[in-house]
């Protein structure tokens, strides 16, 4: 059975790339554009991995994996959190609020899907 990746991107095109190379790896994906979304089709998806954007409008990324770490039902997913904000001390913050890995925008395909393997 192919291992499950909810991605939380509010950009179209970062959403649709991470989907098509997770697709063309043998993933099963399901993408969220609004990250108000994001923590419900975790728990109707049940994913073995998260991809999470930091920078999401109506609710921050960091808020979200801080929420999905306190929920019982999604505490045990790992989050791999993709950021185009990352200066000093970003990826410790990050980190401290769950994330179990961190990737900077742009992504490059190979870091990428080394980052995602290591995560499920």
């Amino acid at each position: 059975m192919a291992k499950r990746i909810l991605v939380v991107e509010d950009n179209d095109l970062n959403r649709k790339l991470f989907c098509d190379v997770l697709k063309s790896q043998g993933f099963a994906v399901e993408p969220v554009a609004d990250g108000r979304d994001a923590l419900e089709r975790a728990r109707e998806f049940v994913p073995n991995l998260i991809i999470m954007d930091i920078q999401l409008p109506n609710v921050s990324g960091l808020d979200l994996i801080e929420a999905a770490k306190k929920d019982p039902t999604l505490r045990t997913i790992p989050v791999l959190a993709v950021t185009a904000y990352a200066g000093k001390g970003d990826e410790e913050r990050i980190r401290e609020a769950g994330a179990e890995g961190y990737l900077a925008k742009p992504v490059s395909i190979g870091p990428f899907m080394q980052a995602v393997r290591a995560l499920v």
